[in-house]
């Protein structure tokens, strides 16, 4: 698993809506708005299993 510069592991199963690159890699990854994905992850929680199922749904 990959660390951060901070030493802790990073979590790819996770989407962190206030990282901006996270974001836009999630949009462009589901051809989506970045404001889509942020209320994805608002609605659905920040798995991105869940985030991407939300964003199939609508």
């Amino acid at each position: 698993m990959a660390t951060t510069s901070r030493g802790r592991n990073q979590d790819r199963a996770r989407v962190a809506a206030g990282q901006k690159h996270e974001v836009a890699y999630e949009a462009k990854k589901e051809n989506v708005s970045k404001d889509t994905v942020k209320k994805a992850v608002k609605s659905a929680g920040n798995s991105r299993k869940k985030v991407e199922a939300e964003i199939d749904r609508h």
